[in-house]
């Protein structure tokens, strides 16, 4: 039997090792909403990215996929799934494609408009600070709202373009074409080699955009500001890119419930947080205050009357690669997961070998064995709007 005695001198040995870091003074006056409109307010901040997730959409009436009895997840059965994920499954798709152009058609873009917090990013675009919005989201409200292509990542693909599932084909097709089949249901066949046709959102075994790791790779180190708005966090890699910033770059979260915590993520009210913001409740609620607060509220107000100025153009989006990330639909209509999350200070593009399979992971935008979110949403995630 090992002597204990010798497990307590390793376990001294290792306590002298380790040395805390010193406290560090605080990016922010205050760790609320207050403190980053300050910021804001001053013009502190020239490259912020906002992430965003189902949190955003759910004012549009967009419903999210977790929230009990109203939520996406929970009214999937008239469907005959053999489970809730399966709607967002390629495997699933490729053998019975008709589920998913059922809830399309109740999905499509075009049903729905912005809402105060997609026309807030179009806002920071337009005071000339927004360096990124990544959103998990599929419904192409971030287009309709104004905010141009450049500046957008849409991390689980959109309604914005449609290839030929088949991977000898890959022929691309017109989306309005797409569209009038679905409304008519039919089911969209390439008109090159008779395959299946989708829109280009992200299912599960499939891989994310190359724009993604692209623009996260050249963005997050850039940054000054991260807003995180309407999101669960759940979803990975997404979810891990709130790493990815740099150490003098403050954070905020905006959603209806705490998300991401713990050292190394966000860390709020723990005694090493020096950068990181939180402001808990309804998302439009809280965006307008953040608005007041800095003094856009007329600029905010002004951009919601006005309206959608265009229905979703239907721009070209980076195609889905076959990259080592397998995902699952996890946002607002519009995030996906895969286990794989990024580790902070790598690369956002996993070894080329890597290849994982999330089918364990969950629903089409968690995990299917994370704890269900009750206001949480991707895809269509309440946690999102109460996170994602």
């Amino acid at each position: 039997m090992a002597d204990p005695n010798n497990f307590d001198l390793i376990k001294m040995i290792k306590n002298m090792m380790v040395t805390e870091a010193p406290p560090r003074d605080p990016l922010l006056p205050s760790f609320d909403l207050e403190g980053v409109a300050a910021g804001l307010k001053e013009g502190k901040y020239k490259k912020v990215i906002v992430m965003t997730g189902a949190g955003i959409s759910v004012a549009a009436g967009i419903p999210d996929f977790r929230t009990p009895g109203t939520g996406l997840y929970d009214n999937l059965q008239k469907y005959n799934l053999p489970h809730p994920t399966a709607v967002f499954d390629i495997d699933f798709f490729g053998q019975n494609p008709k589920p998913f152009y059922l809830l399309a058609k109740e999905l499509y873009p075009g049903n729905f408009n912005p809402t105060a917090a997609h026309y807030f990013i179009k806002l920071l675009h337009e005071k000339g600070i927004l360096l990124r919005n990544f959103t998990q989201n599929i419904d192409t409200l971030e287009r309709v709202a104004g905010i141009p292509a450049e500046v957008l990542v849409e991390a689980h693909g959109s309604f914005g373009s449609a290839h030929c599932t088949s991977k000898l084909c890959k022929e691309p097709h017109d989306i309005e074409w797409v569209k009038e089949a679905v409304f008519a249901d039919r089911i969209p066949e390439c008109t090159k080699c008779g395959g299946l046709v989708k829109p280009d959102i992200v299912f599960f075994g499939e891989g994310l955009p190359s724009r993604f790791f692209e623009k996260t790779n050249a963005d997050f180190p850039e940054a000054d500001l991260l807003i995180v708005i309407g999101t669960s966090l759940q979803v990975q890699p997404f979810a891990s890119l709130i790493r990815r910033v740099g150490e003098n770059c403050p954070r905020l979260l905006i959603n209806r419930e705490a998300v991401g915590q713990g050292e190394g993520l966000l860390r709020f009210d723990l005694p090493s947080n020096y950068r990181d913001a939180k402001h808990l409740g309804d998302i439009e609620d809280s965006i307008r205050k953040l608005a007041d607060l800095v003094g856009w509220r007329d600029d905010l107000e002004a951009l919601v009357r006005g309206g959608p100025a265009v229905t979703p153009p239907t721009i070209p989006v980076a195609t889905t690669e076959d990259t080592p990330h397998s995902v699952v639909p996890a946002d607002s209509v519009g995030a996906v997961e895969s286990q794989h999350a990024v580790s902070e200070g790598t690369s956002a593009e996993p070894p080329a070998d890597e290849k994982v399979n999330s089918k364990d992971d969950g629903p089409s935008c968690e995990p299917k064995d994370a704890p269900s979110e009750k206001k949480d949403d991707p895809v269509p995630d309440k946690a999102d709007e109460n996170s994602e």
